[in-house]
C-alpha cells in the first residue's frame, strides 16, 4: 500500500483548446493512452459527502485502487495495487476486500459493505513535463458525456498555480471552476439516478 499527497490544478476545455494545446505542446495521436477509471460509493454517495471517492483504475492490464481523501494541500491517495480477478469480481459485487483501504472507509463512518459499483470513466490521456510539473490532457467519456481537461501536477502549489495561469492566459483559456472527474461523474449520476 503507498499513500502520496496529490497536489494538481485542473481546467476544464473545449475541443478547439484542448487542440490548441496538443499543437503547443507538439503531442500527436501515438501520444495517447487510455485507461479506465471504475467508481464505486454507497447508494446515498455517503463518499461524495465527505469530499472522497473510491476507484479502481484500470491501465494497461494493471489494475489499482485508490481511496482519495481530503488532505490541507490536496488530495491524499491510497494506493493499492489488485489483481485481476479481485478487480473483476469488485466491480460484480461491490464487495471491498482490502483490509487497510476498508478500515479507512469504516473509521470515517461509512459502512463499506454497503459500496457499489457506479460505472466507468474512460479516458484518453497525455502526457508532458512542463516547467518541473507535469501537463496532462485527457478527453474522458462517462455516462454519454465527453469533456476535456487540462492537469498540471506539481510538487509546490505556489509555484505549480503561477506556472499553470501563466500557461492558460498566454494561450488565451480562460480559467474555469473545475471539478475532478470523479466528481463530474457522481453528479451526472446523481442526477441521472435523482431525475
Amino acid at each position: 500500500m503507498a499513500q502520496n499527497i496529490e497536489i494538481e490544478f485542473k481546467n476544464m476545455i473545449t475541443k478547439q483548446e484542448f487542440e490548441t494545446l496538443l499543437r503547443f505542446f507538439h503531442i500527436n495521436e501515438e501520444d495517447f493512452f487510455t485507461q479506465e477509471n471504475h467508481y464505486f460509493d454507497t447508494p446515498d454517495f455517503q463518499l461524495k459527502e465527505q469530499g472522497s471517492a473510491l476507484r479502481i483504475r484500470r491501465k494497461k492490464e494493471q489494475y489499482e485502487l485508490t481511496l482519495k481523501q481530503p488532505h490541507p494541500d490536496g488530495l491524499l491517495e491510497t494506493n493499492e495495487i489488485l489483481d485481476a480477478l479481485l478487480a473483476e469480481e469488485m466491480f460484480k459485487t461491490g464487495e471491498l476486500r482490502n483490509l487497510p483501504i476498508r478500515k479507512m472507509i469504516t473509521n470515517m463512518h461509512i459502512d463499506p459493505d454497503k459500496l457499489q459499483y457506479f460505472g466507468s470513466l474512460t479516458t484518453k490521456r497525455a502526457e508532458t513535463e512542463y516547467e518541473e510539473g507535469l501537463v496532462v490532457l485527457d478527453n474522458s467519456y462517462y455516462l454519454n458525456i465527453e469533456d476535456f481537461e487540462i492537469e498540471y501536477e506539481v510538487s509546490n502549489r505556489k509555484k505549480g498555480q503561477a506556472v499553470f495561469e501563466a500557461l492558460l492566459t498566454q494561450l488565451s483559456i480562460p480559467l474555469r471552476e473545475t471539478e475532478n472527474k470523479i466528481k463530474r461523474f457522481y453528479n451526472v449520476k446523481y442526477m441521472q439516478q435523482n431525475g
